[in-house]
């Protein structure tokens, strides 16, 4: 069967670190796009011999409901120096147009899912799909008591993608706890990025730190080096490979 693909209009854009750009569309055929949290779309677009290619994104839309016509699409986008698709976002103008296709993917929590924690590892963009979850993850708090550990990794503060969302959800969630991890600078004393649960190094060295246990329901989304050492972590703590999520991110021009 030939995939769908249809308009997405851009609405948005502003910079969440020095070279990722966070873009918000809608779909403009009158058409709903209703997804999963934890879901991607991809665009399709041509390299410069005219030769067709397609990038995907997760979904960053803060999302609980069915998505009816005109509700805002929206990913992170990191612009790769000298990539096609770098080019293709940063030309568009308010107003321009990409083809797009989806959703797809099954990075997902599940309405099956009885455990009592969810630990959520990711780098770089790979942290989209908790975004969009958070919603669901506020649904799981209330109705299962459900504790959630986040650790999200970053080179430097200024890398930190959506760190005032997640800072704010913990406030507002004791049992939400997020910890940044940055593996080259920390942030500055007074900062706002410069509270307890921040770490120096990289992800997956702090798993240990919050004793993973084979009742928890992992998820790993990013750099495939950093997924495939924190899954070893993990199997290593008596995580079923079942209860372990994984989505790699590869960058690609």
């Amino acid at each position: 069967m030939a995939i769908q693909h249809f308009p997405l209009k851009l609405t948005g854009r502003r910079m969440i670190a020095p070279t990722v750009a966070h873009l918000s569309f809608v779909r403009d055929d009158g058409q709903p796009l209703d997804f999963v949290p934890g879901q991607f779309i991809q665009v399709h677009f041509a390299y410069a011999d005219g030769t067709p290619t397609k990038r995907s994104y997760s979904l960053a839309t803060i999302h609980d409901h069915a998505m009816g016509p005109g509700e805002a699409v929206e990913i992170a986008v990191s612009y790769v120096p000298g990539g096609a698709a770098a080019a293709l976002f940063e030309g568009l103008a308010l107003g321009d147009h990409v083809q797009a296709s989806g959703p797809f993917g099954r990075f997902c929590l599940l309405p099956q899912d009885s455990n009592r924690r969810y630990l959520l590892i990711g780098t770089g963009t790979g942290v989209t799909p908790y975004r969009s979850m958070l919603p669901l993850l506020e649904r799981a708090i209330a109705e299962r008591g459900v504790e959630v550990v986040l650790l999200l990794g970053a080179r430097t503060p200024a890398e930190l993608l959506y760190g005032d969302d997640f800072r704010a959800f913990a406030q507002a969630h004791a049992q939400f706890r997020f910890v940044p991890c940055f593996s080259r600078e920390l942030p500055a004393p007074g900062s706002p990025h410069a509270h307890a649960d921040v770490r120096h190094g990289y992800v997956q060295q702090f798993v240990g730190e919050f004793a993973p246990n084979a009742d928890d329901i992992a998820y790993l989304c990013g750099n495939p080096d950093m997924v495939d050492a924190a899954f070893e972590a993990l199997k290593g703590f008596g995580l079923p490979v079942p209860r372990i999520r994984r989505e790699k991110y590869v960058s690609s021009k």
